[in-house]
């Protein structure tokens, strides 16, 4: 279980605690806004109505006994970036702080973030690629690089086996499960080399970016 101080309850800001709690961490949120700190308190441990830019407010936190703070402020960048600042002065161990430009995220990184989140392009990214064709699911950046893909099985891989249409050598790609279901529910991770692939199924892949897309438009 981890500690975690949460600035910022937005729909992101909230996203977040809400998960963090799934996750059974402990987690104080602050906000300025009276309505949205009554709202969290059914999914935190404890939230505060306060500004978070002021340097009193924060020494009495106490942000170092927190292993993670979060500044998730998605709408005012000038108070991002003095939460962000203030946190790290006042001895915060890890500052992760949200982003929606490559400019804020140089501003933030130089006044105390150690990692900095930008949801809206991480989803806008996501989406294009998801939506680029009809056969991705789903997909998961590793690397500038390398990705996760869940498509649907390749034609030409309907009824063969693994090991007979040697996906490594021929495709250079990893087979990491197959999902079935209509939802993709069932998982069997690391198929066997002898594993058939059938119609209504998925496969995970891992792979280099141009590798994929090459075998997506087999």
């Amino acid at each position: 279980m981890k500690s975690i101080l949460l600035i910022g309850l937005g729909r992101f800001g909230c996203r977040m605690a809400k998960k963090f709690r799934e996750l059974k961490h402990d987690v104080l949120a602050i906000d300025n806004d009276e309505q949205r700190v009554n709202e969290a308190l059914d999914f935190v441990t404890s939230a505060q109505i306060a500004d978070a830019t002021s340097e009193s407010f924060i020494r009495s936190l106490g942000v170092r006994d927190f292993d993670l703070c979060v500044v998730a402020i998605g709408d005012d960048f000038q108070s991002s970036l003095e939460t962000t600042s203030l946190l790290k002065e006042h001895g915060a161990r890890f500052v992760l702080s949200r982003a929606s430009r490559g400019v804020q995220a140089k501003f933030l990184l130089r006044n105390g973030a150690d990692d900095v989140i930008y949801p809206e392009r991480q989803a806008a990214d996501w989406a294009a690629m998801r939506y680029s064709s009809d056969h991705i699911f789903d997909y998961v950046k590793l690397s500038p690089e390398y990705s996760i893909y869940e498509i649907a099985i390749p034609g030409e891989w309907l009824g063969k086996t693994i090991m007979e249409l040697a996906v490594r050598q021929r495709y250079n790609v990893n087979v990491l499960g197959i999902r079935r279901g209509a939802q993709g529910e069932e998982l069997e991770p690391m198929p066997r080399p002898d594993h058939c692939f059938q119609k209504d199924e998925r496969v995970l892949v891992l792979g280099n970016d141009r590798d994929m897309q090459r075998l997506l438009r087999q």
